[in-house]
């Protein structure tokens, strides 16, 4: 397994994590690969060779052998790391996507124009496929854990096992090389996986928390600018039945009375 390249596409996936996520990279690149890489492979080794039955029929060590581990804790676990960091490739795909997109988008109107405000911005689809990755992960890992549980009893490694699988003669008891050690890294990883666990559930909960904190900001501002377009509305509604002030009109006759007038008429004051 190349763990470097392994690396090299976790640190990838940590520029579009959020505060849990990249918790949950150093929990795996900490405490399950380097674990597994320094002291894990060393203490399982060729554990074949390790497991040791009181009897010389052959055959019996390996049969009982197989019965007794039909997967390695080893090989579970390197399965179980690679498995768990498939769903971030979505991520880093879409993300890839969107890089094309802009590119394409850049090279048809300009240098100037942008078609995503920030293509690692996790908006729109992008929200989404990193909460499906965010499932994907939790989901591997609780299956995972469940088929450790199930093949080797709730974690649990003996000192001695009793075999009386075919060919072996009859009962025959089997011991199993550094119990201790592998009972210690066992409850060590699936520690690890645990955490890993919460921490996801934790960044699901937050992402979907903070999707709806957006929408209901949103909703707040919608009403707002509503309500503010509608009180604009029937200022200007009420101010159209206003009346406006008029002048005072003069009352007084603003004609004279010149001589003939007054001569056909002798009676007619002139003052008004």
């Amino acid at each position: 397994m190349d763990w470097k390249m392994f690396q090299a596409l976790l640190s990838g996936v940590n520029k579009y994590s959020t505060a849990f996520g990249r918790i949950w990279l150093s929990v795996v690149f900490v405490f399950r690969v380097l674990v597994y890489v320094v002291a894990a492979e060393r203490v399982w080794g060729d554990e074949q060779k390790d497991f040791d039955c009181n009897t010389k029929q052959p055959g019996c060590p390996n049969v009982c052998y197989d019965h007794f581990f039909p997967i390695s804790h080893i090989r579970l676990w390197a399965l179980q790391l690679i498995f768990v960091t498939c769903p971030s490739l979505m991520v880093v795909m879409h993300v890839a996507y969107r890089d094309e997109r802009e590119r394409k988008y850049r090279a048809k109107f300009g240098e100037d124009t942008k078609l995503y405000d920030n293509t690692g911005r996790k908006h729109g689809g992008l929200w989404w496929t990193y909460l499906l990755s965010l499932f994907f992960k939790t989901g591997i890992e609780i299956v995972f854990l469940y088929l450790l549980h199930m093949i080797y009893d709730s974690f649990y490694l003996p000192r001695v096992v009793k075999c009386e699988v075919k060919p072996c003669p009859n009962q025959v008891d089997c011991y199993i090389g550094h119990p201790t050690e592998k009972k210690v890294f066992t409850y060590f990883m699936v520690g690890a996986s645990a955490l890993c666990i919460v921490l996801s559930v934790c960044e699901i909960i937050y992402l979907i928390a903070k999707r709806i904190a957006r929408v209901v900001r949103k909703m707040k501002s919608r009403d707002r600018l509503v309500e503010l377009q509608h009180q604009r509305y029937k200022d200007e509604d009420r101010g159209s039945y206003q009346q406006l002030p008029m002048k005072r009109l003069d009352l007084k006759p603003t004609f004279r009375v010149n001589d003939e007038m007054r001569a056909s008429a002798p009676n007619l004051s002139t003052a008004a």
